[in-house]
């Protein structure tokens, strides 16, 4: 679903502010995993779309490309009937909130619209920390890389499809295919870029599941305060968002000895 007015801003706050509400009996709390798309997306460019999968328990969930090319900040400051905004939502640490590389979606949205990211859990640093050994933990894999290495096969057509998607959006932003990243700003949103961008959020529960389910338990404190130190540094204003250390995973020396350890 596109969401580009303001009434469906407001009632999507309202959603997922009862859905998260602790008074409602037997309601099941949903994950939000979130992606974010724009020219250069970071301080230095702008946010085009926020597109989120909301997991409400059944195998399929609900997605929405939020248009903040179109609504700006009302994105982000209008509120429901229960008087939150999606800000809010996005800086409650009550609420998890998935994303896989947190560090340039969080530094797009708290220099554009003074939103502080809590409650973040970071995919690509769960199958970072999922690695066996030292060596291998050194650098940081992209989402394609960690799709393709951890359940592409069993995807079955559905994997292909994906993969052709991811593809086909890439060859329209991406300068080496004579793409453009304006194309995020066009509206309508071409298909082939909803595609790309459901794509890039469909995949994160079945990750975030596995990873979870190997010795969860030992490594997630980590990964957590890891994903808390990136939206930090992400906030501060000497980050960079293109540095040469982007590709390199964060974990300590004695980090990787307890990793190696759990693995």
């Amino acid at each position: 679903e596109i969401i580009n007015t303001t009434k469906q801003i407001a009632d999507l706050a309202d959603w997922l502010i009862f859905h998260h509400a602790p008074s409602v009996p037997y309601s099941y709390s949903p994950t939000m995993y979130i992606d974010l798309e724009g020219v250069d997306l970071c301080r230095e460019g702008s946010l085009s779309i926020l597109t989120l999968l909301i997991d409400t328990g059944i195998p399929t969930g609900r997605v929405y490309l939020i248009d903040v090319h179109t609504l700006g900040a009302q994105t982000f400051t209008t509120a429901g009937a229960e008087r939150k905004t999606l800000k809010d939502i996005l800086q409650d640490d009550k609420i998890p909130k998935v994303f896989f590389d947190v560090r340039n979606d969080s530094d797009a949205l708290f220099a554009h619209f003074g939103v502080a990211l809590q409650g973040v859990e970071d995919v690509q640093l769960m199958e970072s920390a999922t690695r066996k050994t030292t060596p291998s933990r050194r650098f940081l894999s992209s989402l394609t890389k960690c799709v393709e290495n951890n359940f592409l096969m069993s995807f079955g057509n559905s994997g292909v499809s994906w993969k052709l998607a991811k593809e086909k959006g890439e060859r329209l932003f991406k300068a080496e295919h004579g793409g453009s990243y304006a194309v995020f700003n066009q509206r309508p949103i071409p298909e082939e870029i909803i595609s790309y961008c459901v794509g890039d959020v469909q995949c994160l529960p079945e990750l975030r599941h596995r990873f979870c389910s190997l010795r969860a338990y030992q490594w997630q404190d980590l990964v957590r305060e890891e994903s808390k130190k990136r939206v930090v540094a992400s906030q501060r204003s000497d980050y960079q968002p293109h540095g040469p250390d982007m590709a390199m995973a964060p974990w300590t020396e004695e980090q990787n000895i307890i990793l190696d350890q759990w693995n």
